[in-house]
């Protein structure tokens, strides 16, 4: 009876002309007119705002690399020096056994 959003509507727009008056309906769309607007005004600001931070995000990450990238590259270097460390020991031994 009362379920569907069409009725609910229909009772609130009954009460608001009984007990406001039939005078302050305009009134009333008017500020709710303004109320969406502004919404949308907000919307459309933070959708602005997100879309331009998320195009300073990229360049800001190129220019310090992330932990995790620091890490790999360290792990790279690391493992280029053990290996000329073994290979100069190879060395070392090849010219101690002669």
């Amino acid at each position: 009876m009362l379920g569907s959003a069409t009725d609910i509507i229909i009772i609130i727009i009954v009460a608001v002309v009984l007990f406001a008056g039939a005078s302050k309906i305009p009134e009333l769309f008017h500020s709710l007119g303004r109320a969406v607007g502004e919404y949308k005004k907000g919307k459309m600001e933070s959708e602005m705002e997100l879309s331009r931070m998320m195009q300073e995000s990229p360049a800001s990450t190129q220019q310090s690399p992330s932990p995790a990238a620091q890490r790999d590259e360290r792990v790279r270097q690391l493992e280029s020096q053990i290996a000329e460390l073994q290979r100069q020991l190879e060395e070392l031994k090849r010219g101690s056994g002669k």
